[in-house]
């Protein structure tokens, strides 16, 4: 019995984006300048891009929505809610209208 519930313990928690949301992990704050100034730690280039985590039904099943799950974007965090996973993940669920740009290599 108590493995049992050890096991169901260790199960990992995941969060899917209900509605039309996208879960978006954020890319890390530049702490050096492209002139490759290093920034102290109470000053930070604030970023606004991030990579897909997840996608909600809605968005993955509308065509008029071009982004898949480990896309590259520029959101707007405006309406981005954090998510409290652990203090290394920086997710939001940022709903698809705050999603401005999705990064494509050209082929």
């Amino acid at each position: 019995m108590a493995d049992r519930a050890q096991t169901q313990k260790k199960k990992l928690e995941t969060v899917e984006p209900l509605g039309k949301r996208v879960l978006i992990r954020k890319d890390e704050d530049k702490k050096v300048t492209k002139g490759g100034i290093e920034l102290p730690d109470s000053i930070e280039i604030p970023t606004i891009t991030g990579r897909i985590v997840a996608v909600s039904m809605l968005i993955a099943n509308d065509d008029d929505y071009p982004v898949r799950q480990y896309d590259r974007v520029l959101f707007n965090p405006k309406h981005a809610i954090p998510v409290e996973f652990d203090p290394d993940n920086c997710l939001y669920v940022v709903p698809i209208e705050d999603v401005v740009a999705v990064f494509r290599k050209a082929e």
